[in-house]
Formats: structure tokens, sequence, C-alpha cells
């Protein structure tokens, strides 16, 4: 095989590795509502693709560059789903679902998260819910937390898109109408 088509494999090759990656990525910022690092993401993932599948199409006598433009697809969904669960950006909502509530949610208390709890019915019985927000690469260590106070609790793991925040001092004002009202 010539120098100049093991070259244009190559390049053909990375192309579609970032190129696919950087989709991967734009999707991410999509799903997440990030639409300036989407259109960002997506200049460059499309400029990218032009080139390379032009060389493609220039040379269709040469099958292997598709082969190549194929495993370079393969290989960039690989690493974009790779990169992408490493930079792992946004928040996550964790739901644990035990009978053993107020022993889970004082471990994950405990390991520094926040938690609020709720009581609930099951098919079995009486359940508590609890429910943590945190960012999405800690969401595994409350699962851990969990886990280890109750080896039989059920959870989910759910991304969050947008949150609210209470204004300042609503809280402190919320629990005063409370007081009020219970009088």
């Amino acid at each position: 095989m010539e120098t100049s088509i093991v070259v244009s494999c190559l390049l053909i090759f990375v192309a579609r590795v970032a190129d696919v990656s950087l989709g991967t990525l734009r999707m991410t910022a999509v799903m997440r509502g990030h639409r300036a690092a989407a259109w960002f993401l997506g200049f460059f993932e499309v400029l990218i693709w032009v080139f390379a599948v032009s060389k493609v199409i220039q040379n269709l006598d040469q099958p292997v560059l598709a082969v190549s433009y194929a495993l370079g697809f393969a290989t960039g969904t690989f690493v974009g789903v790779t990169i992408e669960r490493g930079l792992a950006f946004g928040e996550q909502v964790v739901r644990v679902f035990s009978r053993k509530g107020a022993q889970v949610a004082a471990a994950v208390r405990e390991g520094g998260f926040p938690v609020t709890e709720f009581e609930g019915r099951g098919r079995d019985g009486e359940v508590r819910l609890l429910y943590a927000k945190v960012p999405r690469r800690r969401s595994h260590a409350i699962v851990a937390l969990a886990r280890a106070a109750d080896s039989e609790c059920f959870y989910v793991i759910e991304d969050v898109r947008t949150t609210s925040s209470p204004p300042p001092g609503a809280w402190g004002s919320m629990q005063g109408w409370l007081g009020a009202q219970r009088k």
C-alpha cells in the first residue's frame, strides 16, 4: 500500500475520532441546555467532518479510506462516551428507597451530602424515600453510603437539567408561617 494512502487512512481515522467525540459532547451540552457550548462544539464537529468525508468521496476507488472512516466513527463513539463520563458535567438526583431510611439518611449526611426524607408505602409496607441532589461525579458515593447502611435499598439516579432555589430568607419565612399554622 502506498505511503500516501496509509497517511490518508490515519488522517481520516483521527478526524472521525475527533468529530464523533465532539458530537457526543455536543449532544450532552444540548441535553443540559448549554447552547453556547453546543454551538462551539457543533461548529468544529462539522468542520472536521466535511474534510474527512470529502477525502473519502474524492477517492471512492480506495475502499480502505471508507473502512478508515467507519473505524474512526466507531472509535470516536467509544472515545466520546469515555470523555463525557470522565468530565461528568452537571448534577444528578439520587433517590434511595429503604426500610432503614433513618439509618441510610444518617450515613449519607455523615458522608457530607444533604438529603431530604419522605415517608412512603411500597408493595411490602412502609419505606423511606431519600432525595439528594449532587454533582454527577459524586452520585455513586451516595449509592455506596446507602448500600453500606442498607444492602437491600433500591436507588434511582437521574440527570438534572435545571433547578430552582428559594429566594434569600424564604426558608426562615416558610418555617415561621408553618409554625403559625400549627398553633
